[in-house]
């Protein structure tokens, strides 16, 4: 259907397992044939859904050795759970059943006792419903946000049909919402949360509509008082670099802060530097007048003004990116302060696109990135 996508299979001996992402979080479904029908018509197997955590993300692994003569695991199955609040566990499960023995289990690092998430829809410009998930911390009415002064940060990635499915961070949970902010999760188009099709519908001179997406679920945080523009800021990487970067220009009214990490800014260049040939699928060939056409709208170098007041943003990139280009980063952080904007630069030295080659540079890097929002966006509770 448009909100259910098929994101992977597995057998039993008996089953055919589904993992079917639900508005974009997993849902788990077993099929199973009649037993007098060796070649049945779909509509005779029977469904049934299994009862796992949801909004959350799953995966099966069936455990059935079709070699064995005598498969005591015929029926079972190995899945792995995770969502906003809970870390990864590895469960043991059988057809037929939703009870499940756990196995192993990632650390927490954070409590999560009185956080919530939920899922929620806003109407994009041009009437698209775009989903999101809002992870509340404790002691927040998650109803109304009190009185719209959350420090709310707003994530983002919307590009080469990546889907941004809950995941567990302890990052997050420990410096983010663990000390009062809410933590939100746009799916916007060009993703593949609903399939190759909402991917498709914001790619080449349609790539506008992430940009539209973004900003409806930024305006709609603020509409529904889970924030205000003074305490709500964005982050996205690579591709979401190119995201915030181009929507911090379009809608600067909606945010005080923008967090940009490893990011593609000047669409005129992009395809001569290292690794952006290769993308030309997703964004087109500036290089083609009818393609610049289009790019040139949203390209965040090429549309940094004087004399607008944008919110701050912290740009971060690593020398030794190889697959976008640092001088990406360095142009527009230069052209910025050229025209007066205020503005933080980062760069490390090591790391590749991730950007920290190791856990003390990632722990640096986080610890400037979290710092700068919270100075922007308000304080710890």
């Amino acid at each position: 259907t448009p909100a259910r996508s098929l994101a992977s299979h597995a057998f039993t001996r008996d089953t055919v397992l589904l993992n079917v992402l639900d508005n974009v979080a997993s849902r788990l479904e077993e099929w199973t044939p009649p037993a007098s029908a060796e070649l049945a018509p779909f509509a005779a197997w029977t469904r049934r859904e299994v009862k796992a955590p949801y909004p959350g993300k799953l995966s099966a692994t069936a455990l059935h050795d079709p070699l064995l003569k005598s498969d005591a695991l015929a029926e079972a199955y190995l899945l792995n759970s995770a969502d906003f609040l809970q870390p990864d566990s590895l469960l043991l499960g059988r057809t037929g059943s939703d009870e499940r023995q756990t196995l192993k289990s990632r650390p927490t690092f954070f409590d999560a006792t009185g956080m919530r998430a939920e899922q929620r829809f806003a109407t994009s410009k041009d009437g698209t419903r775009v989903p999101y998930f809002i992870v509340w911390p404790r002691g927040v009415d998650r109803r109304d946000g009190a009185g719209g002064d959350n420090p709310t940060l707003l994530y983002a990635y919307g590009g080469f049909e990546v889907s941004q499915t809950p995941w567990y961070s302890g990052a997050i949970g420990r410096v983010w919402t663990g000390q009062g902010g809410v933590f939100v999760v746009a799916n916007i188009r060009g993703g593949g949360e609903f399939g190759p099709a909402w991917h498709q519908a914001a790619i080449l001179q349609n790539k506008q509509r992430s940009y539209d997406d973004l900003a409806a679920v930024a305006a709609a945080l603020i509409k529904t008082n889970v924030t205000s523009p003074a305490h709500l800021g964005i982050q996205g990487g690579s591709n979401g670099g190119l995201l915030v970067g181009a929507v911090m220009l379009q809608r600067p009214e909606l945010f005080n802060a923008v967090v940009c990490q490893v990011p593609l800014l000047d669409m005129r260049r992009y395809h001569k530097l290292l690794a952006g040939a290769s993308w030309m699928a997703e964004y087109g060939d500036p290089d083609k007048p009818e393609d610049w056409a289009y790019m040139s709208h949203y390209s965040p170098y090429q549309n940094v003004k004087p004399g607008e007041k944008l919110p701050k943003v912290l740009f971060t990139t690593s020398t030794r990116d190889d697959r976008v280009h640092p001088g990406h980063a360095r142009k527009m952080a230069a052209r910025m302060q050229a025209f007066g904007h205020e503005l933080l630069y980062w760069e490390n030295l090591e790391g590749g696109h991730g950007g920290a080659a190791n856990n003390a540079q990632r722990a640096h890097m986080t610890a400037l990135e979290y710092s700068f929002l919270w100075q922007q966006l308000g304080h710890r509770r």
